[in-house]
């Protein structure tokens, strides 16, 4: 008899006893920023979660969750064990690498031989098979190999985070890119979990839907930057690159080609109108709300309608 360990008890359960008490919903990628924000509110909100990590000493203790078995995405039949009995994964893309896709795609695999009925899926922004951000093509295929899995799917695909945008300066306070004067819709990262948890709480509702995840407003890195200013009182500008003075730019860090590709096609994205939403349904997830997590995002989760003109202004959200 297999005995798995759970988390909360003194003795391991037999993994027959363990799997009938298997949660519906499982969250991967908890350890970190977004997985992690999703955990914390499905747990203050009371439901019962099951987390998969390859490390299960680093998964958060959190009330309601249990921690699974040790499982990486490119280890198929380790994420099959880890997600039987799951109804509802959602699964956080993972970390950027050289293959990345073929992490997803056996993570996909692991899910539908599981059992796993609907997966949630983190996605980007204008993912396509030609976008100009690179990294934004694994996405189209994950979401390919989703559509094809016959299970259930919702694709969230979020805009760049808005938390990371002050980390986009150098130490001499300059926010360098081939940009131009494009505008970007970034989001917050609590924005994209409480959209997150709104899908996770009634799935049904979200299946087949693919939801452009933006912020409130459509930015300039000027605006960006000037924003960051004012909030931070640390001064930054933005100055514009051309894509070969972005690559050398970025030369000096000795990164992988497709990483230094990923840095610089961000910024050609959002040149080129990318990093906007644009007539798919839409969550302008915006902060500005008094309800419990979740009621916000459930408020602009809207069916397929023409984006709203981009709006040129400066907000404190930006770095919440």
């Amino acid at each position: 008899m297999a005995i798995l360990p759970v988390r909360g008890g003194t003795a391991a359960r037999p993994a027959e006893t363990w799997r009938s008490l298997v949660p519906d919903v499982a969250v991967t990628g908890s350890t970190g920023a977004v997985g992690g924000r999703v955990a914390r509110l499905l747990s203050a909100a009371g439901v019962p979660t099951l987390l998969v990590g390859r490390d299960p000493a680093r998964l958060p203790s959190l009330p309601g969750a249990e921690h699974g078995p040790a499982a990486e995405y490119r280890d198929t039949a380790a994420m099959t064990a880890a997600l039987r009995g799951v109804r509802t994964l959602l699964l956080v893309s993972a970390r950027e690498s050289a293959d990345r896709l073929v992490e997803h795609r056996s993570a996909v695999d692991a899910a539908a031989a599981a059992g796993v009925q609907h997966v949630v899926y983190t996605s980007f922004l204008g993912a396509a098979p030609d976008c100009v951000f690179t990294l934004g093509r694994d996405h189209w295929h994950t979401e390919q190999h989703l559509r094809a899995s016959g299970m259930a799917w919702t694709f969230l695909r979020d805009s760049l985070y808005s938390d990371f945008l002050p980390g986009m300066a150098g130490d001499d306070g300059v926010l360098r890119g081939p940009a131009g004067d494009g505008r970007v819709s970034a989001v917050a990262q609590d924005d994209v979990a409480e959209v997150a948890v709104t899908v996770l709480r009634d799935p049904s509702v979200h299946e087949g839907a693919s939801y452009d995840v933006t912020g409130p407003e459509a930015l300039t890195l000027d605006e960006v930057a000037a924003t960051i200013t004012a909030v931070t009182g640390r001064a930054v500008r933005y100055e514009r690159e051309t894509v070969e003075e972005a690559y050398a730019s970025r030369a000096v860090y000795g990164a992988p080609d497709f990483e230094v590709a990923g840095w610089v096609t961000s910024y050609e994205a959002i040149a080129a109108g990318e990093a906007l939403a644009r007539g798919r349904r839409r969550a302008a997830a915006a902060r500005a709300t008094g309800g419990l997590p979740g009621r916000a995002a459930a408020a602009r989760l809207t069916r397929a309608r023409p984006a709203p003109e981009p709006v040129a202004a400066n907000s404190s959200r930006l770095l919440q």
